[in-house]
């Protein structure tokens, strides 16, 4: 990709988290420390179920005296309720900014030096009357931004770029192996280390006690990962998202994303460590395509 691009994500919408103890609630209960999120640094992390399964996932930013939470706009009330379940005698306002605020996907070339950021992930500036940020889970995959709804257009103009597609966004993002909320993971069933939090800057250790914080650190430390959320090359017709993947007529796992684009077509799926085996065995297979997984360079595994 070599022109810069902006990527309005309409499918993702903000909660605003104001109040006193807005940084203490949260931190007691997302998997990421939110005591780092700052004017200068922004934050990936995800809530969990208390048994340690995943249920939303955000990228959580700083604006002035609140917390901005970029999560999936279809899911934001299920996210603001179950923030408010736990708020309890907290001073802690929960409130929806979709209304004025969207949220973008800066990619391509010179993306972070247009918007004057640096490589390092979660890096944030001020931008277009909003802010924008190196994404926290690996500087390739660009920036975001959370800009006025009426103004944004003009803003992302000025800087530089021109409009792109989600499939702009998906390609890059899928051939990382990056995943995005409920496209990739499954609601109340997914564990965040098969899916790359650890790795993806997504969970802290050193932070003390978070919402299904026993299951998650109990995976890490006895070694109980068995699958992993992997890009797949996908040759064949293209299978949708939720399609069985089997080796030699065995289960090996599900593909979620997927995404055709400059030609290529790739997928983002969960498989069994122990099905992936020998290159020359049996392919792969999605239906009727075959497919080919890649080990992420970021991947410990």
């Amino acid at each position: 990709m070599s022109a810069a691009k902006a990527v309005v994500l309409e499918y993702r919408g903000l909660l605003r988290v104001g109040g006193a103890d807005r940084i203490e609630f949260l931190q007691g209960i997302v998997s990421n420390d939110v005591t780092r999120a700052s004017a200068d640094q922004t934050l990936w992390a995800a809530f969990l179920t208390p048994q340690g399964k995943f249920l939303h996932e955000f990228f959580l930013a700083a604006e002035g005296d609140s917390l901005l939470l970029d999560c999936e706009a279809e899911r934001s009330t299920d996210l603001a309720r179950r923030l408010k379940l736990y708020k309890l005698r907290s001073q802690v306002t929960v409130e929806n900014a979709s209304e004025a605020l969207l949220v973008a996907a800066l990619i391509g070339e010179g993306a972070l030096a247009r918007l004057g950021l640096p490589e390092e992930a979660g890096a944030t500036v001020p931008f277009g009357g909003g802010l924008a940020f190196v994404d926290p889970r690996l500087p390739r995959l660009g920036a975001r931004a959370f800009l006025p709804r009426d103004t944004a257009a003009e803003a992302l103009a000025a800087a530089g770029f021109e409009a792109g597609t989600l499939e702009d966004y998906d390609l890059p993002r899928i051939a990382a192996g990056a995943p995005d909320g409920s496209r990739d993971l499954e609601i109340e069933r997914s564990i965040l280390l098969e899916n790359g939090f650890d790795e993806l800057h997504g969970v802290d250790w050193d932070k003390g006690c978070f919402m299904g914080q026993e299951l998650t650190a109990r995976t890490k430390y006895r070694a109980l990962i068995k699958k992993r959320l992997l890009p797949v090359e996908i040759a064949g017709p293209l299978p949708e998202s939720g399609t069985a993947i089997t080796r030699d007529g065995k289960a090996a796992g599900v593909l979620h994303s997927v995404v055709a684009a400059d030609g290529k077509a790739l997928g983002l799926a969960l498989l069994r460590l122990d099905a992936l085996g020998d290159r020359d065995q049996t392919p792969l297979m999605a239906g009727e395509a075959e497919v080919t997984a890649h080990k992420p360079d970021w991947a410990e595994f």
